[in-house]
């Protein structure tokens, strides 16, 4: 696991205020992710998380603050962002129920043989429709389908959501292979426990604010008050 020292992260944000109309929430944000890290986002339920995330892509507007890619201040909608190399996975699975694997492989105007290297237990499903395949099959799905189109910058929302623990393991290795040519990934995650495994640095979001932020190490040596930030939920799950 290798930390890049760029000097212009591929995406980052100063003072960003966003939320949905003129109410934010998330309040004076700062965060930065570099080529070949991957950073965890995490926090309890209504933290911000997501919020942040569709920010970034340029699916909210900011309230405050700016957004840079690639050192460039931007305020373009997601399309624009996808072209200079963003790609955005939402916590609903993107995957077209309906289509086979390939076809959704190929709506992603990806290279399929690229997609299949990076999860070739698909290849005996190509031509199954989506909507038959596991929840991990899916995912793997959307993820090989968003890494096939070479971003230089990946957003992904609650990967795991729902999914058993091996199909969590091989998306998060996925994900730090990719990181690993040079990808920039922020993850919004609730396996805090897997995803330290495998990530750079993170950030610890309460009530749209950052409470806590630090390399993998750093946040594990403050794991008390990365604990207690998820009040709702059990320590074993966290």
């Amino acid at each position: 696991m290798t930390t890049t020292t760029t000097t212009e992260p591929a995406i980052s944000c100063t003072g960003l205020s966003a939320g949905y109309g003129k109410t934010p929430v998330v309040r004076g944000l700062d965060l930065h992710v570099q080529p070949g890290e991957v950073v965890v986002l995490l926090g309890p339920n209504g933290a911000g998380k997501t919020t942040t995330v569709l920010t970034l892509a340029g699916e909210l507007p900011v309230i405050e603050g700016s957004i840079a890619l690639h050192g460039d201040a931007t305020g373009a909608p997601l399309h624009r962002r996808a072209q200079r190399g963003l790609s955005l996975l939402t916590e609903e699975r993107s995957v077209l129920m309906k289509m086979t694997v390939v076809d959704n492989l190929r709506l992603g105007k990806g290279d399929v043989d690229r997609a299949l290297a990076v999860f070739p237990e698909l290849e005996p499903h190509l031509g199954r429709k989506a909507g038959l395949l596991s929840g991990g099959q899916q995912q793997m799905l959307a993820l090989a389908r968003a890494l096939a189109r070479r971003p230089r910058i990946l957003l992904a929302d609650e990967l795991s959501l729902g999914l058993a623990p091996l199909a969590v393991e091989r998306l998060f290795k996925a994900v730090r292979a990719a990181a690993d040519t040079g990808l920039a990934v922020l993850l919004v995650e609730q396996h805090v426990s897997s995803v330290l495994e495998i990530a750079d640095r993170g950030y610890l979001l309460v009530h749209g604010k950052v409470v806590l932020s630090g390399t993998t190490a750093e946040l594990r040596s403050q794991w008390h008050e990365v604990e207690s930030a998820y009040l709702a939920v059990p320590a074993a799950a966290v």
